[in-house]
């Protein structure tokens, strides 16, 4: 934690804000991170955190997914946990999580709520922001 701390406080403490992301997960993510403005874009950066699938296409037609092992393990396993732990004390959540799951179904429900985590914490590195739960639940 001290390490952590004088690495990167601003970070942590993002990191932090977040419902779900605790001391375990804000150091996981952070030190797997390295720094954030290796990434260009955010597709860039979930395509690295495992939170996306890789797409095989040739000619126009796609052909399934590929690269199931590209990325880092780290970050997905920190993710997905995130996003359990987001649900934990949060009723917005759990209400968030009911409507991805009326539109994609039970099992990709949680992998998408990991995504969207994954996309707010990108951003909130990027412009220096804390968590806002408002932008989160409105943005789509």
């Amino acid at each position: 934690m001290r390490t952590a701390k004088q690495h990167n406080a601003d970070a942590f403490h993002r990191l932090r804000s977040v419902p779900g992301i605790g001391k375990v997960l804000a150091l996981t993510i952070l030190y797997e991170i390295h720094d954030i403005a290796r990434f260009d874009r955010v597709q860039e950066f979930a395509s690295y955190a495992r939170l996306v699938k890789c797409g095989k296409e040739s000619g126009g037609k796609k052909l399934g997914t590929s690269g199931a092992t590209m990325g880092n393990v780290h970050l997905k396993w920190a993710f997905s946990e995130a996003a359990v732990l987001f649900l934990c004390h949060n009723a917005e959540g759990k209400r968030l999580l009911t409507q991805i799951q009326k539109k994609h179904g039970k099992g990709k429900a949680l992998s998408i709520l990991a995504h969207k985590i994954g996309r707010a914490v990108y951003y909130m590195l990027v412009r220096g922001t804390v968590f806002s739960m408002e932008k989160f639940l409105h943005v789509s």
